[in-house]
C-alpha cells in the first residue's frame, strides 16, 4: 500500500442520533473509502449514536460540556481527547457545539462539517423552516471546512432538493437526509485518498481551485 493509500485515522464528533455516523462507519468498513475510524466522540452522554458506534465495534467517549465553566475550557480538553487519537481527518456529524478559535485551529485542514442548507444561505439552526418561510423552490445541504465562522467554512460540495407545494419541514429534512448520506461519503474519501485540500485561497480538489459552492455538476 503506498503512502497515498494508507488508510486514514478519522475522528466522529456527535451529539445525537449519530445516523450520519453511522452511514460513514459503514462506508469505511465496506472498503469503500481508505479510512478507519478509530473513535465516535460525544458532548452528550445519552446521545443514542454512542451505542451504535459501539454496536460496530468503534471505541466511543464521553466529555459533556454540562462539566465545564466555560466553552474556552470544554475545547481544550475536548482538543486534547480528539487529538489523542491521532486523527487524520475529524468529521463533525450532527455536534451541535459552537467551536472555539482554539479547536478550530488545533485541526485547520483536516476538520470536516454537514449543515443542512446551500450555504451560505440559512447558517444556523431551523434551516429547513427558514426556507420554507422563504418561499424557496429548492434547499439542500453542504459540506464543508470548518473555520472559526460559524458554518462559514468553504464549501467542498453540495446537493440540492426541490420543494414541493405542501412540503413541512420534516418532508424537507428526510429529503435533504437522503442526498447527506450520498455526498458525506463522497468527501470522505476525497479527503482520504488525498484529493482534497483546504489553501489559504480556498478549497482544491486534484489541484483544482473550487468555486464557492464548491464541486459543481448539473
Amino acid at each position: 500500500m503506498s503512502v497515498s493509500e494508507t488508510k486514514k485515522r478519522v475522528v466522529i464528533l456527535i451529539s445525537g442520533s449519530g445516523s450520519n455516523m453511522v452511514n460513514l462507519v459503514e462506508h469505511c468498513q465496506q472498503g469503500k473509502a481508505a479510512a478507519d475510524v478509530v473513535a465516535v466522540i460525544s458532548n452528550q452522554p445519552a446521545a443514542a449514536g454512542l451505542n451504535k458506534a459501539a454496536a460496530l465495534g468503534i471505541d466511543t467517549a464521553v466529555l459533556s460540556h454540562r462539566e465545564f465553566d466555560t466553552r474556552e475550557a470544554y475545547d481544550r480538553e475536548l482538543t486534547a481527547l480528539v487529538a489523542s487519537y491521532q486523527p487524520d481527518l475529524v468529521i463533525l456529524a450532527g455536534f451541535m457545539r459552537i467551536l472555539t478559535t482554539e479547536f478550530v485551529h488545533a485541526f485547520e485542514g483536516r476538520l470536516l462539517n454537514i449543515h443542512p442548507s446551500l450555504l451560505p444561505k440559512y447558517k444556523g439552526i431551523h434551516t429547513h423552516q427558514r426556507a420554507l418561510d422563504a418561499g424557496d423552490t429548492e434547499h439542500g445541504v453542504s459540506v464543508h471546512f470548518v473555520t472559526e465562522e460559524l458554518d462559514g467554512g468553504p464549501v467542498i460540495l453540495q446537493a440540492k432538493v426541490p420543494i414541493f407545494d405542501g412540503d413541512d419541514a420534516d418532508d424537507l429534512q428526510a429529503r435533504v437526509h437522503e442526498q447527506e448520506y450520498r455526498i458525506y461519503p463522497l468527501v470522505m474519501r476525497w479527503f482520504c485518498a488525498e484529493r482534497l485540500t483546504l489553501n489559504a485561497d480556498g478549497v482544491y480538489l486534484d489541484g483544482e481551485k473550487l468555486g464557492p459552492q464548491g464541486y459543481a455538476v448539473e
